[in-house]
């Protein structure tokens, strides 16, 4: 779970204007930084079958907005991919 704290630094690092949130680019950033919390806790907790589910509805939330930002603004995606460090 991220805390006000480390969202706001994740929004203020990608947002595209002062009170972006909801924008694509800002949910990927937010959703790329769940699933790392999340991959450190599973490594902790191998049998942890509930939490699992929900990074991999994460992961293919995460992919659709890729997805999304790929079709309708390849430059946008781009970007956002070498700023998060995401494989292509």
């Amino acid at each position: 779970m991220l805390t006000t704290k480390k969202k706001a630094t994740v929004i203020a690092g990608i947002a595209r204007h002062e009170k972006d949130t909801g924008s694509p680019d800002v949910q990927v950033a937010l959703l790329s930084k769940q699933i790392d919390e999340l991959a450190k806790h599973l490594k902790k907790n191998p049998k942890d079958f509930h939490s699992r589910r929900g990074l991999l509805q994460m992961v293919a939330d995460r992919r659709a907005h890729l997805r999304y930002l790929e079709s309708n603004d390849k430059r946008r995606y781009n970007a956002v991919v070498k700023k998060l460090g995401l494989k292509k």
